[in-house]
Formats: C-alpha cells, structure tokens, sequence
C-alpha cells in the first residue's frame, strides 16, 4: 500500500533521514522503532504529506505524496487517521466535536450521520456517554482512547500511531495495544506505528522494521528481531547501555555534567 524509495530529509545541515527505503503491506500493522529523536515521527509527516522530502519518493497505492498539490493531498488524507503523541485533543471542544473533526472539517455529513460516527467510533474504543465533556475532565488512558475514536472516525484505510503507548501507565499501555490489536481486526486496516517501547512492538507488530542513522537497518516479524543477530538492533532492544549505537559517548562525562 506505501512504498518509501530513497527518501532523504534534511534540516538545517542535519540528515535526518538518508536515502531510506520502505514497503508497507496492505493489511499489515509494521512497527517502526528507533531511539528518540532518529527521525521516526518525520517519517510519519513525509508519509501524510505535513512535510515534503528533499529527494526520493513515498508512493501510497502508486501515487507520490509529494507531486500532489494541496486539493490532492485533501483528498489522500481522509484515508489516513492519526493517533498523535498525547492525544492532541482540542482543548476548546468537546469530545463529540473532536471525534468528529475530519467529518465536521471536510465532509458534507448531516448531524444525525455525524452523531452516528461518533458513538460507533466511542464504542469501538470502549466509551460511552461522554461526548459533551471536555478533554479536561478525562484521564490520560481515555484521552488516548477519543483520539483513537477520532482517528477512525471517517473509517481510514491507513491508521498512523504517533508513540501510542507514551505517556500512559503500563496497565493502560498494554490495554491500547489490544485496542489497536483489535481495531486492526475489525477494520481491516494497514497500520503503521512509531516507537521506542519494545513490549508494544513486539505485541501490536506484523514487522518491525528498525531506523537508524536516517535508514532502515532491518525489516523482520518480532520473533526475527527478538532472536537477530545485528548488534546495533540487539542493543537497542535489550537497552544495554554500551554497544555500538552509544560508542564514543563518555558517560561519566555526562553523569558528571
């Protein structure tokens, strides 16, 4: 469904990504992981179109997001959701309008169709009866969950997963992983998610596919990556402090400040 060809994306001088190439099955949940800051989420925006890259491609069913003009590009994201770090809820609206934002935005839907999407979006995540309250009034678990209810709200063919598992306890993590386990079930969506949380990646992933240094180092089902032989990935999923992604750092210097 996307194939990424030698897409770089630079800023200010710094590589970011460099010549990276990916292909995303149709029907597929692919985890992406890396370590903070390697790029993953500027990954995610040249795939949605939010930013441009410098060079190379990212085709979705063939088409290249970047050749796209802004009518286009409209278009192509209604068959994207987007669950984003936080939720990134609208604090100035209520839960019925921020499940319903896309359809509201750019969508001729009537109310009644409206409301309709929005309690089957709610139940799908496990809400009910709480769409006049504002994000204010609702726990970190059930933030993430409406923001999960907005980003299925229009019925995407593609679901993006922003870091889902952050800033929630472990309890919660593990109850929105078997939510996007199930939601994939149901919808028959192609998923992709960025992270750094390997109990997350190993539990929602088809493949995980691993960024480093701007490109993709190894692409494997999570019982290949679990058993991969490659030192630089077998450290970070471990999270050993010394191996080759953390050579020539001086710790003691950092600890010293």
């Amino acid at each position: 469904m996307i194939e990424i060809i030698n897409l770089c994306k630079s800023f200010n001088g710094h590589v970011v990504l460099d010549n990276l190439n990916l292909a995303i099955n149709t029907g597929e949940t692919t985890v992406i992981i890396g370590r903070s800051g390697c790029g993953k989420s500027v990954l995610l925006k040249n795939i949605i179109g939010i930013l441009k890259p410098d060079s190379g491609q990212v085709l979705v069913n063939g088409k290249d997001v970047a050749k796209m003009d802004e009518k286009e590009l409209n278009v192509l994201r209604l068959k994207f959701g987007m669950l984003f770090q936080g939720a990134a809820l609208f604090d100035s609206l209520n839960v019925r309008e921020n499940v319903a934002f896309n359809m509201l935005e750019h969508m001729n839907s009537s109310p009644v169709e409206i409301d309709k999407a929005v309690k089957e979006s709610l139940a799908l995540v496990g809400l009910k009866a709480i769409e006049d309250k504002k994000p204010a009034e609702l726990s970190g678990g059930m933030r993430k969950r409406v923001g999960l209810a907005r980003a299925i709200c229009i019925r995407p063919q593609i679901i993006l997963y922003d870091e889902p598992t952050t800033g929630v306890d472990p309890i919660m993590g593990d109850a929105i992983n078997d939510l996007i386990i199930e939601l994939h079930n149901k919808l028959k969506i192609t998923s992709i998610a960025v992270t750094h949380d390997m109990t997350s990646a190993y539990k929602i992933a088809n493949r995980i596919a691993m960024l480093y240094n701007g490109k993709i180092i190894t692409v494997g089902t999570p019982d290949e990556i679990k058993n991969t032989k490659d030192p630089i990935v077998r450290q970070f999923i471990t999270g050993a402090g010394k191996g080759p992604i953390t050579e020539g750092i001086d710790f003691e210097h950092l600890i010293r400040g």
